[in-house]
């Protein structure tokens, strides 16, 4: 059996003798111009892949190139940017564009175009190469309910006024917040400014953390509608989060301030507040008021409020209701916040890293006013927390607040809740047309 295996074996082994290849066959040149035309090669070779013939006697060579008789293309004015400059860089010759300003000076002051406007040019069939096209026509929008139009008639360049009318009405948004509370309404259609107005608004009623992926998000811009079809948002005018059906936050852009306010903030409801101010920052008290030697400046003087060590960029928030009466530098105290409470009481917070409020703005307890920060003269970051009383800081730990809200203006109250259930009343909608 084995003898027979290995007789098998050696009756199917291979052979190892080298194999004969096809023979040539000799290309004759038309033969190696088409393959070499149904080829593929790099460009980088030359890319002769392709059928080439040579012009024959029906073919005339024209001593230049013909030119379209018109050109039309768009131009965009950028930042710093002047009008003739642009026009000039778009194609147009000195003297048209000197001209085109002129006319638009008369008609709209140059420094109020904005920057991005776009503008429809169409040149027209020149005498000779080395001179610029003449100009036919431009047209523009300054405003979003004007359209200025440039045409060349009987030699010269003549200006036109289109107004365009215009429909103001609000535009309502929703959606829910799902992942990203900002994509989700940027996908609805929000711009990037509303949505950022909204999220500020509503950061002064509701940590943003606590939104959750189910709730809703809602928002009524003020929107224009051209009778060209484009559309321009607006300020933001309510700002509002609904959790399961019910709200849990309804901001209204409300007083001369043009801030935020709810409901609650003009009614002035809630009980009287009676304790010592709580502690503005998560974090611990690290330096009482006091006399005690400047960590920068080296000497002993006074510490006129109490410092709370808390990491970089932690929420300030208010210690109780008031008026933003500064927000801005503030020397030593870098970023700085004061906080109006009445009964000749105010509070201050610095050395933070960005303010949240605005000068005029109405606060209320608990509501971020900045961040934690080191501006100013700070060796690292905290908190300087200050209360006045009269005009002198006195120490913060000792001060007990007796807080009473003053009658809300009945007037005031109901113009309030008139224009919260108008906006309520508008429909959400998509945003119809392009956007400037």
């Amino acid at each position: 059996m084995f003898i027979s295996l290995m007789l098998i074996a050696i009756m199917f082994w291979p052979r190892f003798a080298p194999l004969e290849a096809a023979p040539l066959v000799a290309l004759d040149e038309g033969s190696q111009a088409e393959f070499g035309a149904q080829a593929v090669r790099a460009f980088a070779l030359g890319s002769t892949q392709g059928r080439h013939f040579a012009a024959t006697d029906a073919v005339s060579r024209l001593a230049a190139a013909p030119e379209r008789p018109e050109i039309q293309l768009t131009a965009t004015i950028g930042e710093n940017d002047s009008l003739p400059s642009m026009l000039q860089r778009a194609g147009v010759g000195s003297g048209d564009a000197g001209q085109v300003a002129v006319l638009v000076a008369n008609a709209f002051p140059l420094t109020e175009i904005a920057t991005g406007t776009r503008f429809s040019i169409t040149l027209g069939a020149r005498s000779s190469p080395s001179d610029p096209r003449p100009l036919v026509a431009i047209g523009f929008r300054p405003r979003f309910d004007l359209a200025l139009a440039i045409t060349r008639q009987n030699g010269g360049l003549v200006l036109s006024r289109k107004p365009i009318a215009v429909d103001s009405k609000p535009l309502r948004v929703q959606g829910l917040v799902g992942d990203s509370l900002y994509r989700s309404a940027r996908a609805a259609g929000a711009a990037p400014g509303a949505v950022r107005d909204y999220l500020r608004a509503i950061e002064q009623a509701l940590p943003l953390e606590e939104i959750a992926p189910t709730d809703t998000f809602d928002l009524v811009l003020s929107y224009k509608y051209a009778a060209d079809g484009e559309g321009e948002a607006g300020d933001l005018l309510y700002a509002g989060v609904v959790r399961e059906g019910r709200p849990r936050a309804q901001l209204l852009r409300w007083g001369t301030d043009r801030g935020f306010a709810s409901l609650a903030d003009i009614t002035g409801a809630g009980q009287s507040e009676t304790g010592i101010f709580g502690a503005p920052v998560a974090g611990h008290m690290t330096s009482g008021y006091g006399m005690r030697r400047h960590p920068i400046l080296g000497y002993v003087r006074m510490h006129s409020g109490v410092d709370f060590a808390a990491s970089w960029g932690s929420p300030i928030y208010a210690v109780t209701d008031g008026h933003v009466q500064y927000a801005g530098w503030h020397g030593g105290h870098g970023n700085y916040v004061r906080l109006e409470h009445g009964g000749g009481i105010a509070t201050g917070y610095g050395h933070m890293s960005r303010i949240a409020v605005s000068p005029g703005a109405m606060v209320r307890r608990g509501q971020i006013i900045g961040y934690v920060g080191s501006t100013g003269l700070s060796t690292g970051a905290h908190l300087h927390y200050e209360v006045y009383r009269g005009g002198q800081t006195v120490d913060p730990m000792s001060v007990r607040m007796i807080q009473r809200r003053q009658a809300a203006d009945p007037r005031q109250v109901a113009a309030f809740r008139a224009r919260l259930q108008a906006l309520l009343a508008v429909r959400p909608s998509a945003i119809l047309g392009p956007q400037r």
